[in-house]
This record gives C-alpha cells, sequence and structure tokens, in this order.
C-alpha cells in the first residue's frame, strides 16, 4: 500500500474526529496530514512527508485557526441564559404577592415575588411582568 494512503486515511480520522469536538483543532491537523499525502504522492522521502504534516499544521494551526473561529464565534446569536433570560417575560399570580411574599408562575415554573413598587399588591390570577431577579426572588410589574 502507498504510503500516502495511509496519510489520507489519517486525514480522513482526523477530520470525522473533529465532528465530536468541534474546535477546529483535529481539522487542522487533517489538513497537515494532506500536506503530508501530497508530499508522499511526490516522492518525498518519509522524514520529509513528516516535515510537510508538521509544517501544515502549525501554519493551520497559527494562521487559520484563529480566523475561523473568530468568524463562527461571531455567527453565533447570543442569547440570555438563566435569570437574565427570566427579565422582561410575562407570568400569572399563583399567591398574592405583596411586599413580604407572593408566588408567580413563569414558563411553568415557580418563583417567590415581590413589587418592584413598594406598596403595590397583586392578587392570585393576576398577570405580571417580570422587572428583574433577585436571588431566588422575581421583581415584578403589573403585566398588560
Amino acid at each position: 500500500m502507498h504510503v500516502g494512503l495511509v496519510w489520507l486515511g489519517a486525514a480522513v480520522l482526523l477530520a470525522a474526529g473533529e465532528a465530536a469536538g468541534g474546535e477546529l483543532f483535529l481539522l487542522m491537523l487533517a489538513a497537515g496530514a494532506l500536506g503530508g499525502a501530497g508530499a508522499a504522492f511526490l516522492g518525498v522521502p518519509i522524514w520529509g512527508q513528516a516535515l510537510a504534516f508538521a509544517l501544515v499544521s502549525v501554519i493551520m494551526l497559527a494562521a487559520v485557526r484563529p480566523v475561523v473561529r473568530r468568524r463562527l464565534l461571531a455567527a453565533l446569536p447570543e442569547h440570555d441564559t438563566n435569570t437574565a433570560a427570566l427579565t422582561g417575560r410575562d407570568g400569572t399570580v399563583v399567591e398574592a404577592i405583596d411586599s413580604s411574599s407572593g408566588l408567580i408562575e413563569i414558563s411553568g415554573d415557580t418563583w417567590t415575588a415581590r413589587p418592584l413598587i413598594e406598596g403595590e399588591t397583586f392578587a392570585a390570577g393576576d398577570k405580571i411582568l417580570v422587572h428583574e431577579i433577585e436571588g431566588a426572588t422575581a421583581i415584578v410589574v403589573r403585566g398588560f
């Protein structure tokens, strides 16, 4: 079997491994393996093939990977997560809310709540809007 085919097999395996990781590291090594395969098909001795693999891999890791990662990450939309995702959501009062206690339901989850405006109260069934989350308590205002 020709050594170039071994390099091609390594490139395919590295590229397949990249599908599991997604860090673009193995893909850059796969490009290096393609460089080794090209050298092998040109008749370069094994030490030259290894050198081609190393050079192409280093160039890909140092020059191409950072640029590609930056472009991929810039294309991802930013989404709020955890409690930040609840700000601005509407809900329903489950247990009457006053300045000391109360429960609301937001997207199927029950949260303790208190009003944003001191002294304001909400009855069970009222619609509310989450102004912010402080710890495990939702600070709410009257909904629409």
